[in-house]
């Protein structure tokens, strides 16, 4: 099994980049975009190897907690690798991690533009494991265990879209902001300032 992979970019498209070590290169699955990587840089990955019939696929995560967040995803019926790379595209652990411990498929679906079907199997199915999730409760928590978000982000979020915004920018410019700003309309007006430095 391979389990980190550690060299330099040698290529990058769309949802895969190749990562060279000492003149071999791996094609490794990444549910990052684009803009992430730079060619001829280092990287080391924490990867997950797929073996089907007929393909090994590699899929390589920046980090053990996010790795252990893939590996979780695949417990869940119906869902393999490549979906469970999808529901990461969308949903950031961090997102993840609130819908999850707070059991709110809906805000999920609505933060990540998961179905609302999908949405409500990744809250249900990981409930349990994520007791068992070294990452699940760390950051944005309190002395409860209750997880902490702004109750202006969901309007915020949606305000943003309506202005043309995708999703995942949009939530991630308002996840930014400056934990001062108590009301949607100051989130939205500091985030279009955050989005225009994008």
């Amino acid at each position: 099994m391979i389990r980190h992979i550690h060299g330099t970019i040698a290529d990058i498209t769309e949802g895969q980049i190749v990562v060279d070590v000492s003149g071999v290169g791996y094609l490794i699955n990444v549910h990052q975009t684009t803009e992430h990587f730079t060619l001829a840089s280092e990287i080391k990955l924490f990867t997950h190897l797929a073996v089907r019939e007929t393909a090994q696929d590699l899929y390589g995560f920046p980090t053990r907690d996010e790795l252990e967040l893939f590996t979780i995803l695949l417990t869940l019926p119906k869902i393999g690798p490549k979906s469970a790379l999808q529901i990461m595209q969308k949903a950031d652990s961090e997102l993840l991690k609130t819908s999850v411990l707070s059991g709110d498929a809906a805000h999920l679906s609505k933060m990540s533009g998961l179905g609302k079907k999908t949405a409500e199997k990744v809250v249900l199915g990981l409930k349990d494991a994520f007791e068992h999730f070294a990452g699940a409760y760390a950051n944005n928590t309190e002395v409860d265990g209750t997880v902490v978000e702004a109750p202006f982000t969901v309007d915020a979020v949606d305000a943003l879209i309506a202005l043309g915004y995708p999703q995942a920018d949009a939530r991630k410019a308002i996840q930014k902001l400056s934990p001062e700003i108590t009301t949607a309309t100051q989130a939205v007006h500091a985030a279009l300032k955050e989005l225009g430095k994008a």
